[in-house]
């Protein structure tokens, strides 16, 4: 469960940090009892983008893979000769 903060406890910078670096998930910080931004360790946001970077190749090999299914793939010597011939290259 995500740690929730009012936005003036982020006054003590080090209290704050401390409390992101030992909470288990996201701070939440709230301004005016609504959610005003989420804080989260550099490790965390790491690990995040990897994944995300993650899904979206295997989105990519499964869109290829169902074109070559289909056999509506394109041969890679093929197009990069007809780019060549067609931008003069």
């Amino acid at each position: 469960m995500p740690t929730c903060i009012p936005i003036k406890d982020l006054r003590d910078t080090a209290a704050f940090a401390e409390l992101v670096e030992t909470s288990p998930g996201p701070v939440i910080v709230t301004k005016n009892g609504y959610d005003q931004f989420v804080v989260i360790r550099s490790k965390d946001y790491d690990e995040i983008r990897e994944l995300q970077a993650k899904n979206h190749i295997m989105e990519r090999m499964l869109i290829a893979e169902r074109e070559r299914a289909a056999n509506s793939h394109a041969n890679a010597k093929d197009s990069i000769a007809s780019l060549r011939a067609h931008y003069d290259l």
